[in-house]
């Protein structure tokens, strides 16, 4: 279907360079390639970041897809390179090897919480190196390039998407009052992005310990997304719903291991009574007149959008890849050795908060191609503006009655 938005990437991390094909585009949406580079640059900061990001700079090359600033609604393919590539240029080189190279850089012991082993049983590899290569987070910075143009797709439509990082190492930041731009400045301008600066303070010096350690740590961020319609996703399938859409693809980002939406789990530990979000009516709204004293459902309600912003938390495990290395097993020999060590981060949770926004992003610009189609912006402007209608009229309507 030329108006479903997809996408796809393929890259290994120290191979020459990651690719994304973007599928999907309308034609005509503006699009400023400096804004990629910009958030391929958030995705790099982050305190405990390892020295791969001193080395990348990361800036997306695109190839096709958008002539003189605007889409043309076409396939839109962008490339990253990787300036790492010449230390590794015959390790990972796509034709075979002269005889006389001899690798220095087999994976022979798996990583306890890495794809390394899993990986190998998979895919038959006996060098490990082919499993981590994929399987490492180098591969996110093509979905954050892919998220940046999204975004300029859900501008058009006055929907904003921000994170945050609420939790490092167990220690929780305060509640920020989303709604609250210098809420969202702190963040910005935090290397942990944290909105609470005694809390990030704190979580700083965990990391650091940690890294005195040989350790890393883990943590928790949250999405935020707002101006959204009512009425994305879907009750038919579970496929098409779109807290199940949210969580897969968040859920997808490496060393995720839990995706809640709204409350999330706590809805379990309450009775309904302090669950579910009361409905009132604000008058003064003629376009969407229904307003929530609480957002407990996150902004979904059966799968579809209900118009409250919606909150997506992920909590991300450490690093596996540990200076002070686990017990693990040469392989073919399976004797006891420590885990194989790679380049890696301390933390990483800074980092994958942005992941994280460009993977919403992507998400809720899918559905809005879905739900307002059209093979052009002015096509898809149109719907928008036709369902906004609709809905005014139905409560029109329910008011003549």
């Amino acid at each position: 279907m030329a108006n479903r938005l997809n996408f796809y990437t393929a890259g290994e991390s120290h191979g020459r360079q990651l690719t994304a094909v973007l599928t999907g585009l309308p034609a005509g949406l503006p699009v400023d390639v400096s804004r990629v580079d910009s958030e391929l640059a958030r995705r790099q900061g982050g305190y405990g970041r390892g020295r791969r990001m001193q080395i990348e700079g990361d800036c997306a090359l695109i190839t096709s897809g958008i002539r003189h600033g605007r889409a043309l609604g076409t396939p839109l393919a962008l490339s990253i390179e990787n300036r790492d590539w010449p230390n590794w240029e015959q390790e990972m080189s796509v034709t075979p090897p002269a005889p006389e190279f001899v690798s220095q850089r087999t994976v022979s012991v798996p990583r306890p919480g890495h794809a390394d082993l899993a990986g190998a049983a998979k895919f038959g590899h006996r060098d490990m190196r082919n499993v981590l290569e994929r399987a490492s987070a180098r591969q996110t910075a093509a979905s954050v390039a892919v998220g940046a143009i999204c975004r300029q797709l859900l501008e058009q439509f006055d929907i904003e998407v921000v994170s945050c990082v609420v939790n490092i190492a167990g220690i929780r930041a305060a509640g920020g009052l989303r709604s609250d731009e210098q809420f969202w400045t702190r963040v910005e301008n935090s290397d942990v992005r944290c909105g609470d600066e005694e809390a990030a303070q704190r979580m700083r010096e965990a990391i650091d310990e940690a890294a005195r350690k040989g350790d890393t740590v883990g943590g928790e961020f949250e999405v935020y997304a707002r101006g959204l319609p009512p009425g994305l996703g879907s009750t038919a399938m579970w496929q098409e719903r779109l807290d199940s859409r949210l969580a897969a693809a968040v859920m997808g980002i490496p060393a995720i291991k839990s995706v809640e939406i709204g409350l999330g789990k706590a809805v379990a530990d309450r009775p309904g009574s302090q669950v579910h979000d009361p409905i009132a009516v604000d008058r003064s709204n003629r376009r969407w007149p229904f307003v929530r004293p609480t957002n407990n459902a996150g902004g979904i309600e059966g799968g579809i959008s209900n118009g409250e912003p919606i909150v997506v938390r992920a909590a991300m495990k450490p690093i596996p890849t540990l200076t002070q290395p686990l017990p693990s097993v040469k392989l073919p020999d399976l004797e006891p050795q420590p885990a194989h060590a790679e380049r890696s981060d301390v933390c990483a949770v800074p980092a994958a908060s942005v992941v994280g926004e460009a993977m919403v992003i992507f998400v809720l610009a899918q559905a809005m191609r879905e739900k307002f189609g059209g093979d052009s912006l002015e096509d898809m402007k149109a719907a928008w503006t036709s369902y906004w209608q609709r809905l005014q009229e139905l409560w029109q309507q329910g008011e003549e009655v």
